[in-house]
């Protein structure tokens, strides 16, 4: 189960997300209470071994604008959310970073439609950290997916169940207050994923 740690803002939360043992870790560069600037994403990023997939998140910002910050952070993947179009995706290939497109439920589910590497699927209102009907999407995406969208340490798992992703990404939901991650609840979902899946 591959699990990803997003919003991630301080270096004592990026050591235990990798302690842990997430598979990737999130650094939203795009407006959001978890905003960070590139220059303290590559500040965060530097501490994180190769083995551990380093993402900046945008939501609406031109494909040079995603550009330039994804340069200035040296990340090695790029997660575009919402509403952007195939032309994004090949605009920024030739990065030669990961490909991250992530939308709500109703979108193409089927990871690559838009060139990209790996696929989240959602809530429908995204972002809002809500949990629900995680069944829904059981056996439509396709590919690399992971699942998103009100998960936390105790429900993880039954989401994973009903929904049988690829992997699980996770921000509000191992967080003490808005933008505030908890080192417990982050080692607490790594491992309650990866029990699940078995």
């Amino acid at each position: 189960m591959y699990v990803k740690i997003c919003g991630l803002r301080e270096p004592g939360h990026v050591a235990a997300a990798v302690e842990a043992g997430a598979d990737a870790i999130g650094f939203v560069l795009t407006r959001s209470s978890r905003r960070i600037s590139p220059e303290r994403a590559r500040e965060l990023a530097a501490a994180v071994p190769p083995h551990v997939l380093t993402v900046a998140v945008f939501a609406g910002e031109s494909a040079e604008q995603v550009r330039a910050a994804a340069l200035a952070s040296g990340v090695r993947a790029v997660q575009l959310h919402g509403d952007h179009p195939h032309g994004d995706f090949t605009a920024l290939r030739d990065l030669g970073v990961t490909l991250v497109r992530a939308g709500a439920a109703g979108v193409d589910l089927r990871c690559g439609a838009f060139d990209e590497d790996l696929l989240i699927v959602d809530a429908p209102r995204p972002g809002s950290g809500e949990p629900w009907d995680w069944a829904a999407v059981r056996g439509r995406p396709s590919g690399r997916w992971m699942l998103a969208g009100g998960l936390d340490p105790s429900n993880v798992a039954g989401a994973i169940a009903a929904a049988r992703p690829w992997g699980v990404d996770v921000s509000s939901g191992v967080e003490t207050a808005p933008g505030v991650k908890d080192a417990r609840l982050i080692a607490g979902f790594v491992a309650a994923a990866r029990g699940a899946a078995g």
